[in-house]
Parts: structure tokens; C-alpha cells; sequence
């Protein structure tokens, strides 16, 4: 598709007029119309306002000309995938699950390694195989050729490392002491509590990045321990495989 093609699907899509939309991004009607009669393009800053505005990536609204990956870990960018800034702005060097809030979460490249092949192993590739090619692959991405440039004097790790104390001196009864906390996306750890009324709540954001673990109980019954946190609060549950029968241990503020 072209611009002028993605422009008018995404307007009509929201239910927005060329007035509306020309309005939200300070240009005149005329200029809307132009763009989807494809007689122009809108210019760099309108193209920021309009990503914004529909949640997509400025490649997606000029057709997708070059292809996104992320240069962090390799994976191909999506718009539901593409990382953002802390005012909300999509950052198209990278996905959500690596860069999030204006903070990398990566810092030592075998901690990604071990992430991704627990996620990309499977009955055709096996775990050795996408070691050695995340091994060759990675170093050639952006991030790690500049990872000292782009935020990789060790503050992360200062913080990683300070949440982690923080965990293992709240001293919970029959909980591991944690060694390691990875970057994980809301929508796959947001379990629904019960609570005494019989409601349920979800404290997280599915589209947050958080960092966390699963520890297995020390009272064996087959339950783990969650953990997740991030700047504002620890959160703490066990709960069964796959995350059934989620019960809330501990909710603390920062």
C-alpha cells in the first residue's frame, strides 16, 4: 500500500473527517486531501504527530519501505511490537520487550541469549543451534556495536542489582533467594487475583515492560513463585503451572 492509501484507512478507521484529522496534526483539510490523492507526503514532524495519533510506525505510514528489526535482539518489528519512549512515542529501533520507557533492558548479551532461546527453540531448531546463531548474530546489530554510547555504563545494572536486594530482604517464607531478573511485556505475567469478595483484579499494564523471575517454591506442591517489579513496586505471587490458581503473596510499593 501507499501513504496515501495507509492515511485514508487509518482516518476512516478511526471514524475521523480530513477536517478532524487536519485539525489533530495543525494542517488545513486541503493538505489531508492531498496526501490522499497523493500529491504529497506529509513532512517529518507530521509524520511523527501522525504516528502518534494512529499508533503506528512512521516505516508503516510511508508503506514499509525498509524492513524494522530490532537492534537489540534481531526480531522483526511489528507496530504492536516497536518499543516507546516515555512520553509515548514510538522508538522503531527496537521492540517493547528491550527497550521500554526510555530504559534498555539489556545490558549483558548472554542474559538476552538465554531469554530468547527459551522462546525461539523448538522441535526444528534446538536450544545449541540458536545459541551459536543469536552468538553470531547479535554483535552485528546497532545496539551492541554501541552498547557503551547508548546507556551501557552499568546504571541498569546498579538498579537490577538494587531491586534484587530489595526482594531477597523481604524474606518471603519458602521463596529462593533470587539471582537474576529479566525484561518481561505485561500481557504474558498479568495474572488475575481473587480477591476476598470474590472480584479479581490485574495490577499491570499488558503493555508495560516489567523485570522479573520464577522461582520454584522451596514447599515443593507444585507451585512457583512470580516476581515482578519495576521503578514504583514489587509484586509477589505463587501460583500453579501456567499461572493457574494465581495467589497474591505481596503488593509493595517503592
Amino acid at each position: 500500500m501507499q501513504t496515501k492509501e495507509i492515511l485514508y484507512e487509518l482516518r476512516t478507521k478511526n471514524g475521523l473527517s480530513q477536517d478532524a484529522l487536519a485539525e489533530k496534526v495543525f494542517v488545513t483539510r486541503q493538505a489531508v486531501s492531498r496526501w490522499e490523492n497523493g500529491d504529497t507526503v506529509p513532512g517529518t514532524e507530521t509524520l511523527k504527530l501522525l504516528s502518534e495519533l494512529f499508533g503506528v510506525s512512521i516505516n508503516t505510514l510511508l508503506g514499509s519501505p525498509r524492513k524494522l528489526i530490532c537492534q537489540c535482539c534481531g526480531m522483526p518489528l511489528e507496530d504492536t511490537f516497536i518499543s516507546r519512549e516515555k512520553d509515548g512515542s514510538l522508538n522503531e529501533d527496537y521492540c517493547k520487550w528491550c527497550y521500554a520507557d526510555g530504559e534498555y533492558m539489556y545490558s549483558n548479551m548472554d542474559d538476552l541469549i538465554d531469554v530468547c532461546v527459551r522462546n525461539m527453540a523448538n522441535e526444528e531448531h534446538s536450544e545449541a543451534e540458536m545459541r551459536s546463531y543469536l552468538r553470531d548474530m547479535l554483535p552485528k546489530l546497532d545496539y551492541w556495536k554501541r552498547y557503551k554510547e547508548l546507556g551501557g555504563d552499568g546504571a541498569f545494572e546498579k538498579f537490577k542489582k538494587q531491586l534484587i536486594d530489595e526482594i531477597n530482604a523481604l524474606n518471603i517464607e519458602g521463596m529462593p533467594r533470587l539471582e537474576k531478573l529479566n525484561a518481561l511485556v505485561g500481557s504474558y505475567v498479568n495474572l488475575a487475583y481473587r480477591l476476598p469478595g470474590g472480584n479479581t483484579v490485574k495490577f499491570l499494564d499488558d503493555n508495560a515492560t516489567y523485570l522479573g523471575n520464577q522461582l520454584e517454591s522451596e514447599f515443593g506442591s507444585g507451585r512457583c513463585f512470580g516476581i515482578l517489579a519495576n521503578m514504583d513496586f514489587i509484586l509477589i505471587s505463587t501460583y500453579e503451572e501456567n499461572g493457574e490458581n494465581p495467589e497474591l503473596v505481596l503488593y509493595k510499593k517503592r
